[in-house]
């Protein structure tokens, strides 16, 4: 803004700083006042004011823009973290209440009409960012990172083209566990100024989190003096230990790639997906299906999008073809399907992923088909349905248990048994197999096995009385047998 010339807001001229900060106040309350005929212009301060209405420097609500990346998606009211002046002492006829949904209200004084409500975009035009960043950085080191991440975004608003803005929101995002949020931001950084050292050490750090190696060590090298030998040391290291990764994956050694992929985490990449993928995959290949599950459970849970941007969409489709595998031999099925699918559409050549696709949509039209014959009591059919579809997949531990409830039909109590412990090996927490595999036993009076099983129930739902009064029926026949 040129000193000599007036500043425009919506349309209308305002008196530049001749008149001093309390006079340009005062004319502009005026004007608005005059060409609106009601006040919508609040006095908040000597050194701010509140603009009921759109002020052009903060987006509307529902605006494009998403997580991370450029934009400047902000779930937070920056209105809240106001300096004092601009929160106290605001000279309205009624009380002004500021939210959490981006609106100041005029509460109805008792036996005055209401009047109605407005919209607050933005802080004063006034509002240096650089403020709104020194703010932030107070926040930031006291702990508030979601506060802190409000002011941060509230100055990219008015000046999205300063590199610190954006490299000290990647701070921000990063201490709320937003790392790829965090990644897109120190890029824009470096975009805008290519030698920002600070930047360049935070995109590194993140980089070798996230198990990016070669990457983090290209921004350690253009860090300056932000970086150090222990730094590069550190990425050298992990980049051995992904060498080894992906030569006993090569050599489909995959005791060797559980031991080295734990190695890579413990190094320093404990937010990179796909160690945690190839991790999973070990397990699954030794029939080790429940630490599978843990073992991706573990990692990080990127959005699809978000991660899709991040290692491309082969990279991503890879990902999700293992957690499809996973969820598969969990008995998630719905999950499988949804997570094939997703890989499929981002690499269509992806082996797994429509391996595993197709074996989703067989087990599915087995369960449906036996669940139906169930229902109507046919269960020698529906035995052979969910047979049918463990043909596919004999790991599936829902159609295991499915099957084990249409043999306790037919009176086949031992065949039943053995299907609930092949669900439970692969699902130890298969409250319902469980269940079935103790009321087997008890039909077959082996009281202690029977005992076991609904002692583990009972800890995991000791509010269950159907659980607690079997259990105490199975212990009083115990008794009974010894006498």
């Amino acid at each position: 803004m040129v000193p000599s010339q007036g500043y425009v807001n919506q349309g209308k001229r305002v008196p530049n700083e001749k008149l001093g900060i309390s006079g340009e106040l005062d004319s502009m309350i005026a004007d608005h006042q005059k060409s609106k005929g009601s006040s919508s212009l609040v006095r908040a301060s000597s050194s701010n004011v509140m603009l009921f209405g759109n002020l052009g420097n903060l987006r509307q609500p529902g605006a494009g823009g998403g997580r991370g990346g450029g934009g400047n998606a902000n779930p937070y009211n920056v209105l809240d973290y106001l300096p004092k002046t601009a929160r106290e002492e605001v000279p309205m006829p009624s009380q002004v209440k500021v939210g959490k949904t981006n609106t100041v209200r005029e509460e109805k004084r008792q036996g005055e009409p209401e009047s109605p409500a407005s919209l607050c975009r933005a802080l004063s035009t006034r509002m240096d960012p650089e403020t709104l960043k020194i703010m932030g950085n107070e926040d930031y080191k006291n702990g508030r990172f979601a506060e802190a991440l409000a002011l941060y975004d509230a100055a990219i608003s008015i000046d999205p083209n300063k590199a610190s803005y954006r490299s000290n929101k990647s701070a921000a995002l990063t201490a709320l566990g937003r790392i790829l949020d965090a990644v897109f931001e120190c890029r824009e950084a470096i975009r805008i100024e290519p030698h920002y050292h600070r930047a360049h050490h935070r995109l590194a750090t993140l980089y070798l989190r996230l198990g990016e190696a070669e990457k983090a060590l290209y921004h350690y090298k253009h860090a300056g003096p932000e970086a150090d030998q222990e730094d590069i040391a550190k990425v050298k290291s992990l980049q051995a230990r992904l060498n080894k990764c992906t030569e006993a994956r090569r050599l489909r050694d995959w005791n060797t790639l559980i031991k080295e992929s734990q190695s890579t985490i413990l190094a320093g990449a404990d937010s990179a997906p796909q160690i945690y993928a190839l991790q999973a995959e070990a397990l699954l290949k030794l029939n080790r299906h429940r630490e599978a599950d843990e073992a991706l459970s573990s990692g990080p849970n990127f959005e699809v999008d978000a991660c899709t941007k991040f290692l491309g969409p082969i990279g991503n489709a890879n990902l999700l073809a293992t957690r499809a595998q996973v969820d598969m031999v969990a008995g998630r099925l719905d999950d499988a399907l949804k997570a094939a699918q997703q890989a499929s559409r981002l690499d269509s050549n992806n082996r797994e992923a429509n391996m595993v696709m197709r074996k989703a949509r067989v087990v599915a039209v087995a369960r449906s088909k036996g669940n139906e014959l169930f229902k109507t009591a046919r269960f020698s059919e529906a035995c052979v349905a969910y047979g049918e579809g463990l043909e596919h997949d004999p790991y599936n531990s829902v159609l295991l248990c499915n099957r084990a409830a249409c043999r306790s039909k037919l009176g086949q109590l031992d065949k039943a048994i053995e299907d609930c412990t092949a669900a439970l090996n692969v699902r130890p927490s298969y409250s319902k197999a469980r269940l079935r595999r103790a009321d087997c036993n008890a039909k077959l009076e082996k009281w202690e096995a029977s005992i076991e099983d609904y002692e583990i129930l009972i800890k995991e739902t000791p509010e269950d009385e159907e659980v607690t009064r079997a259990l105490s029926e199975v212990r009083a026949q115990l008794r009974k047998q010894r006498g």
